[in-house]
């Protein structure tokens, strides 16, 4: 049986995105799960991810590195700036839950829209952005926008309030090729969105698990 490790912020993605993966892979997994809700909390109160939040990420990194798992998913967008650092230095393959959404995001249009609830999540993303459409060598422009209220419903349990907001958000996303919602806290609403803009959405947790069940299969 196939071992993966996953790194959360956040418990709806920490009750969801188990389910999700053994479904998208295709078989049964033996899944770790860790949650460390400080690694994004943090950076949500002090505006920025902070050297010893890097260290703590690492060490987080080490121990599910302990679990012998085949790949690790670390599931917050947040973090995937810190993840491209720490990557080198763990010796099994370390996904960040946008990779494959940024990929997939420059290919599609060149005005990108980024909607997110948490601010912190809103530089990792462009910047992930960024550095996609260079290596595919073309040219994006991008505009993003958060909502804090969105956020603080999520963390608090209420996803018919987070909901609401972030849909209520879509809404005025006018002139744009896609939108890309920035966290995987956010990918249940991906079909409901893509109806309410009438271009593509872009969710980043089916598109990572696409790009587990590659690396698990010996495709990447």
């Amino acid at each position: 049986m196939k071992r993966v490790a996953l790194i959360h912020t956040v418990r709806p993605v920490l009750g969801s995105f188990p389910e999700l993966l053994e479904n998208v892979v295709g078989q049964k997994l033996k899944i770790h799960n860790m949650l460390d809700d400080f690694l994004a909390s943090d950076p949500a109160e002090i505006g920025y991810f902070s050297l010893e939040n890097r260290k703590r990420l690492f060490n987080d990194l080490q121990s599910c590195e302990l679990t012998k798992p085949d790949v690790i998913v670390v599931t917050c967008s947040t973090l995937t700036p810190a993840v491209q650092l720490i990557r080198p230095f763990i010796n099994v393959p370390v996904v960040a839950i946008d990779d494959a959404m940024a990929e997939k995001a420059v290919r599609i249009g060149k005005k990108i829209k980024v909607v997110a609830t948490a601010m912190s999540t809103l530089e990792p993303t462009i910047s992930k952005l960024k550095q996609e459409a260079a290596i595919a060598g073309t040219e994006i422009e991008v505009d993003a926008e958060d909502n804090e209220p969105a956020y603080t419903a999520m963390r608090a349990g209420d996803m018919e309030t987070h909901n609401r907001l972030v849909l209520e958000m879509i809404k005025q996303v006018k002139g744009y090729d896609c939108i890309v919602l920035a966290q995987a806290s956010m990918g249940h609403l991906q079909e409901e969105a893509e109806k309410l803009a009438g271009v593509p959405v872009l969710a980043s947790p089916v598109l990572c698990c696409q790009k587990v069940k590659k690396i698990l299969e010996g495709e990447v």
